[in-house]
């Protein structure tokens, strides 16, 4: 079975377990130019697991074109489920890619007043 080329992972920080019921997208711009300028279409949608991951957001055969990959973690859903409030309603991770890799890993760190993240394998 293949995965998706865009995968995440969340962890709830301030609970020390992975972050269920967050609702993601991913956008894509053909440039940076054109991700700065809100001119981004969406390519997936998902929430994650009880393991806090979203493993099948793209289909496992979708190629990755060069370009702005957006991945949206909608976190004020995601603390609104636990009756908290969060300074971020949204957590925006974009990176671009030139030349495709087969997989992009994009874990968050979340807590209710920040977020880490980084380039995962």
């Amino acid at each position: 079975m293949g995965v998706s080329p865009i995968t995440s992972h969340v962890l709830d920080a301030a609970r020390g377990l992975p972050a269920r019921g967050v609702p993601i997208s991913i956008s894509y711009a053909p440039t940076s130019s054109a991700a700065a300028a809100g001119q981004s279409s969406v390519i997936a949608r998902g929430t994650t697991n009880d393991d806090g991951r979203c493993p099948s957001l793209l289909e496992p055969t979708h190629v990755l074109a060069p370009g702005v990959y957006i991945v949206r973690f909608d976190t004020k859903t995601y603390f609104a489920l636990h009756g908290e409030k969060s300074f971020y309603p949204f957590v925006d991770v974009a990176f671009e890619i030139d030349q495709p890799a087969p997989h992009y890993h994009i874990p968050l760190n979340l807590a209710p007043f920040s977020y880490t993240t980084y380039r995962g394998s």
